[in-house]
């Protein structure tokens, strides 16, 4: 499959990008979009880059391709012509048709059945996609260590705050004790006075059987 083969089943001739206009295209309408690379033209090699599908073809060209507004399809191939310096040396051909997502599987299939793999701008999405997947599953490492760091922070503030209960409990227990000596000096006092009065009585009464 080629440009020429592109041609002969009912594709429109190749024409360079940088001169297509707008009026020049179909207007919305659905199809199949091929871009082939004219260097390639007429060597072993296929020219064709991609294969791909738009329910308005002239918007999907202009607007996406040439303007990057859309898809991340979109904005690859616009990366491709402007970045990549394709866009001096490529060339798009079109069809009509009312299936174009199953006209673009079937053309896929066939390209890779005769060539080993897919277009090279076809395949390139899918890459980028899998690198993509890759980096966006990095930050979840990072964001799983954050947890621990704060639990062992939780952990030492906690054990700083349980630092000063011990002392608070030594005080409560140290003025307990020097409590008691007071409490028992009071018993001993009251004691004392009690022996005395007992003694007075005592000598009071032994002094009136005397008499």
């Amino acid at each position: 499959m080629n440009s020429k083969t592109l041609v002969e089943t009912g594709f429109s001739e190749c024409t360079p990008l940088k001169n297509l206009s707008f009026s020049f295209l179909p207007q919305n309408k659905s199809g199949v979009i091929i871009i082939v690379d004219q260097e390639l033209s007429g060597k072993p090699a296929s020219d064709i880059l991609y294969i791909g599908r738009a329910k308005k073809t002239a918007k999907k060209i202009m607007g996406g391709y040439l303007a990057g507004y859309g898809g991340k399809a979109n904005k690859k191939i616009n990366q491709m012509l402007f970045d990549d310096g394709y866009m001096e040396k490529v060339a798009i051909s079109w069809t009509l048709t009312d299936k174009p997502k199953l006209m673009q599987k079937e053309m896929l299939a066939k390209f890779k059945e005769e060539h080993g793999n897919l277009p090279s701008w076809n395949s390139k999405k899918k890459q980028s996609a899998k690198t993509k997947a890759t980096v966006a599953a990095k930050p979840k490492k990072t964001l799983s260590l954050k947890p621990k760091k704060a639990q062992q922070k939780v952990v030492a503030s906690s054990t700083i705050k349980l630092g000063p209960k011990p002392k608070v409990t030594r005080k409560k227990s140290a003025a307990k004790e020097e409590m008691l000596p007071k409490s028992e000096s009071a018993s001993n006092v009251e004691t004392e006075v009690e022996a005395s009065e007992k003694a007075e009585s005592e000598s009071a009464s032994t002094n009136q059987t005397i008499t």
